[in-house]
């Protein structure tokens, strides 16, 4: 087994989101959002790195980084489940972060996501976009909505991703999952041929250039239900940002196809919880006939008016959510001011709510613990931090013969 597998099950035994690898450094856990190094580890060299990753790695998938310099598949480990990995090279060597994709996929009810987003499954075409930062959560609330089609629609669902994550098993959809360099060549492609392949819904895991922009919008025009994803922070800035992907002579028809296709962005963040874990944040955007009507007339500066006024919609504005969720008791002040893009409008709702504003009081937040590898766990050949490095070094040693 290879010993990588150890700090994987560990990762999952602790709670943990993420393992970092990176060259010339000890391995770190992330937990509740802060990092830690894993004790009982020492720092891995390159050469032995690069043996280490390759033993997770399969051949087509190890040609495509070397080739590409960095590359994202999926990996499933019995016992553990399935992680997320990214493979990348920095100054100090090559390096991967392997991030856990839970193997239950959570409903709508266990994230908490407000009744509006599950409503937005019911369209039977247009574009719906779940926007954030990369580790926003994003992903699991695409799944957790695809799910809640799968349990109360009779539909076929496309996903296009990079790489596949949460696998979702037919219940009254059939879901047919490709992943990107495995079963096409890219996004666009995908989505083109998905036209030919009579989709009810469609996901695309990323809308990450103009023409899979483009094609994504015609497909939510032509009586699909398209989702999708940008690395946008809030729910009126994706608006522009979709329409800035366009030449100027273009952006008049986007505005147009944009306007009659958009059923709602979900703007989501993911912030950390006092006492541990997290929580989702999310401004949400829903396309009533007024917000349509400024995508089309080119007045996007306006649509955030809207959404003020919007709440009756199931519109919200992520500096209200954050209140509430301060008021609530389940982020701190510090957290939400960190988390927020409007920030003297933040300290105005603060103010107006009554909540008391101490941004230089220090970190509330319960600290995570140092993460340490129990040495009932560690590979065999010894224990704590002595033994297992020596059994990284032995197990490198013979795999390359020496």
């Amino acid at each position: 087994m290879a010993w990588i597998h150890a700090l994987l099950h560990e990762m999952v035994t602790q709670g943990c989101s993420d393992l970092h690898m990176s060259s010339c450094e000890r391995p770190m856990f992330r937990l509740h959002g802060e990092m830690a190094a894993v004790e009982g580890t020492v720092p891995i060299k390159p050469e032995e790195m690069t043996t280490v990753l390759r033993e997770v790695t399969a051949d087509d998938h190890w040609e495509k980084f070397e080739d590409e310099l960095d590359h994202d598949y999926a990996y499933a480990l019995e016992g553990a489940g399935r992680f997320r990995v990214n493979l990348f090279f920095d100054h100090k060597g090559p390096g991967a972060v392997f991030r856990l994709i839970p193997e239950k996929i959570p409903s709508a009810q266990e994230l908490g996501l407000p009744a509006v987003i599950t409503e937005m499954c019911n369209h039977t075409k247009g574009l719906v976009l779940v926007t954030g930062p990369t580790g926003s959560g994003k992903s699991t609330t695409l799944a957790a909505m695809i799910d809640h089609i799968n349990n109360t629609r009779p539909d076929h669902v496309i996903t296009i991703e990079d790489p596949i994550e949460f696998v979702h098993p037919n219940k009254r959809c059939l879901v047919n999952q490709r992943e990107v360099s495995r079963h096409t060549k890219g996004f666009k492609r995908a989505l083109r041929a998905a036209l030919r392949e009579d989709p009810d819904i469609v996901l695309v895991g990323e809308l990450r250039d103009l023409e899979t922009i483009a094609i994504a919008i015609e497909t939510a025009e032509t009586g699909h239900l398209v989702f999708g994803t940008l690395h946008t922070s809030t729910a009126p800035s994706t608006v522009n940002r979709i329409i800035d992907q366009f030449p100027a002579g273009q952006q008049s028809q986007i505005r147009m196809m944009l306007a009659s296709s958009l059923r709602g962005v979900i703007s989501q963040t993911l912030c950390k919880k006092l006492g541990g874990g997290r929580v989702a944040a999310h401004e949400i955007l829903v396309s009533t006939a007024a917000v349509s009507a400024l995508i089309r007339e080119g007045k996007t500066h306006q649509i955030l008016s809207c959404m003020q006024t919007g709440a009756k919609d199931g519109m919200r504005l992520l500096t209200d959510v954050l209140v509430d969720l301060v008021r609530q008791g389940l982020v701190s002040q510090e957290e939400a001011y960190m988390k927020c893009v409007q920030k003297d409008d933040l300290l105005n709702k603060f103010k107006n709510a009554g909540v008391r504003v101490d941004l230089e009081g220090g970190d509330s937040h319960a600290r995570a613990p140092v993460h340490a590898l129990p040495p009932s766990r560690a590979p065999a050949g010894g224990n704590g931090r002595a033994g297992y490095a020596e059994q990284q070094r032995q197990q490198v040693r013979q795999r390359n013969g020496r």
